[in-house]
Order: C-alpha cells, then structure tokens, then sequence
C-alpha cells in the first residue's frame, strides 16, 4: 500500500524541474489524476519575492568574504613592511607625510609629478625598490619605502618637510 510518503520525493525532484508538474502531482489521492495540459498557470509574482531574497542573501554573503578577503591582504601586507629599516622611527614618518599630504596615502600633486603619502616622484620612489604609482601602494608599503629613502639621504628628500 503507497502512503503519501511514497510522493514526497518525486514531488520534490518534480517542483525542482517542473514546478507547474509538482503542483498537479501534490494533488490529494481522491481527486482525479490532473494532468499538466490541466494545471492551473502558477504565477510568476509569487516566485519572485522568495528569487530576490535569495539572491540577496548571496550577495551579502560575496560582500562579507570579500571584505575579509581585503582585510586579510591588508593585514599580509601590513606584516610584510611592518618593521621599518634604518632606525627612522614612525612619528617621524608621521610628520613628514602630515606635512606632505596631510597623511593621505592617495594624495597626487596639483601637476601629478608628486604622489602618495610621502610625494615620491616615480624615480624616487623605484629608487627604493617600488613598482607602479606610488599612491596606489598599501600604506605600509609607503611607510616602508619612505623609511629606506629617509635611511639613505635623510630629510633631504624632503626639503620643506623633513
């Protein structure tokens, strides 16, 4: 003897492949066989409120791991440039950069020459080992940087600053 149990699963397998064929197929044992040329249209509306909130739930789920994501590289970036060589203490850096680019890591000189925390020039700033626009590097990468050129030549890089 079949119990309703018995059309649980392929109701279930049914409504993931042919939503319209699940719901004539959850019909009660004393009706008569309805077939899907019978069903009644399911309205589209009704899905939709359950597809959005769905979707929105996956969105908030990328948006937490990449955040962590960002937050992870921040942190690995950090440790990589966090001892700063030559002795050149970090208030020292602080003042030149609050003096430079009022601390803004992102700053760009009114003719684009200078850039990032500390103003480096592109020539200045490969010359301490960085790669690409200085005021698009990690801080900590500007600090580091910053703190080799301030080992090798001072303040003088720095005329008004240092």
């Amino acid at each position: 003897m079949l119990t309703k149990r018995t059309y649980i699963v392929p109701a279930l397998i049914a409504a993931i492949a042919f939503p319209a064929a699940a719901l004539a197929a959850t019909g009660n044992d004393a009706a008569p066989h309805i077939g899907l040329a019978d069903a009644k249209p399911v309205k589209v509306e009704a899905l939709q409120r359950p597809i959005e909130s769905f979707q929105k739930a996956i969105r908030t789920e990328v948006h937490k791991l990449r955040i962590a994501h960002r937050a992870a590289l921040r942190k690995q970036h950090h440790e990589a440039f966090a001892t700063l060589p030559g002795g050149v203490s970090l208030a020292t850096l602080n003042s030149i950069a609050a003096c430079e680019s009022g601390g803004n890591p992102a700053a760009i000189s009114s003719g684009g020459t200078y850039r990032g925390k500390y103003q480096f020039d592109y020539g200045t700033w490969e010359s301490v080992g960085g790669h690409g626009d200085p005021a698009a590097a990690p801080e900590a990468e500007q600090d580091y940087r910053a703190a080799l050129l301030y080992s090798r030549s001072g303040s003088s890089p720095w005329p008004i600053c240092g």
